[in-house]
């Protein structure tokens, strides 16, 4: 018999894009295989994928969910975690490459927190045997995207035509619903205020490797973007680092709350999604973020399920 070709393993997950179209796919089947196995504990399947590994963790930003889910995945997948100390910023106390080299001698994995996507892009070059994982830059957040699409597969069943709105700033984490959604087939529409709509560049990419039909809408009415969703999408109005505009941004956003009559315009049964923290009273009512809609604390959890997903695919080479 001819044996099965295999494919070298991704290096980096800097992005969805750095993923095709199938491998999002298996990456929300293996999440999904996981999420079963976990009762299992040191008898599950996955328990060994890491086989003592070292991954180090550098986030220059606050995480809570990140960094706890990333450093228990490392663990149950066999692995070792490393979290590097504050005082170890990227640029700052020596130059990125010379920390990815470094590190590059040392561990397997880095998942990196930090400010931009350029700085990310810089550690991954600069180290050739090193996976970089995206834990969150000014520009996109790949990892809660997985969970998000997760979330939705879990409560939806297939996504393929349907249709996600996130009403509020174009910020990272709609540039990675937007790539995500583009190759799964589901539709996204957009509400934003002028001046805080998603960058033009990455509403291209997305057309770019959109399949099934999926279509990318910009809308600036809200309830214009939510008709006919299966879910509503929300984040904070100010995110890390833009806490001096706070006030303006207050102001600018209070029309893009949404509360129980945004969600009465959506598909009945709509889900509610926030990928926290959450604060409400701004973008979303006390009422909304509690109610049997909300699916906040799934994309939550979920953010573990697809990042030992992630972490093994990286180490995996596909069959």
């Amino acid at each position: 018999m001819t044996p099965t070709p295999t494919t070298a393993a991704r290096k980096d997950f800097l992005s969805v894009l750095d993923f095709d179209p199938p491998e999002i796919e298996r990456c929300l089947d293996l999440a999904a295989q996981m999420k079963a196995d976990r009762s299992l504990g040191i008898h599950a399947p996955a328990s060994q994928v890491l086989n003592g590994r070292y991954v180090a963790m550098l986030f220059e930003k606050p995480s809570l969910r990140t960094r706890t889910t990333f450093e228990i995945a490392v663990r149950e997948l066999g692995g070792q975690p490393i979290i590097l100390p504050s005082d170890v910023a990227l640029g700052r106390r020596e130059p990125v490459i010379d920390v990815a080299r470094n590190l590059d001698r040392w561990v397997d994995f880095v998942v990196i927190r930090t400010f931009s996507q350029v700085v990310l892009t810089e550690f991954a070059a600069a180290a050739p045997r090193l996976h970089v994982i995206n834990a969150l830059t000014d520009e996109e957040h790949p990892c809660q995207a997985l969970a998000d699409f997760l979330t939705l597969r879990e409560r939806l069943g297939p996504l393929r035509g349907r249709t996600l709105a996130f009403v509020g700033d174009g910020n990272n984490v709609v540039a990675s619903l937007a790539h995500a959604s583009a190759m799964l087939g589901v539709n996204l529409h957009l509400a934003s205020p002028e001046g805080y709509q998603l960058r033009h560049a990455v509403v291209q990419q997305a057309t770019a490797v959109a399949r099934h039909g999926a279509r990318l809408r910009l809308f600036t009415d809200p309830v214009d973007a939510v008709a006919s969703a299966d879910a509503v999408y929300t984040d904070v109005w100010t995110s890390m680092g833009q806490e001096a505009e706070a006030q303006v941004r207050r102001a600018v956003f209070m029309p893009y709350q949404v509360d129980d009559a945004l969600m009465a315009a959506a598909k009945p049964g709509a889900l509610f999604m926030h990928c926290l923290p959450a604060h409400r009273g701004e973008e979303v009512t006390a009422e909304v973020f509690e109610s049997d809609a909300s699916v906040v604390f799934d994309q939550a959890e979920n953010r573990l399920h697809c990042q030992k997903a992630l972490l093994s695919m990286l180490l995996t080479p596909t069959a």
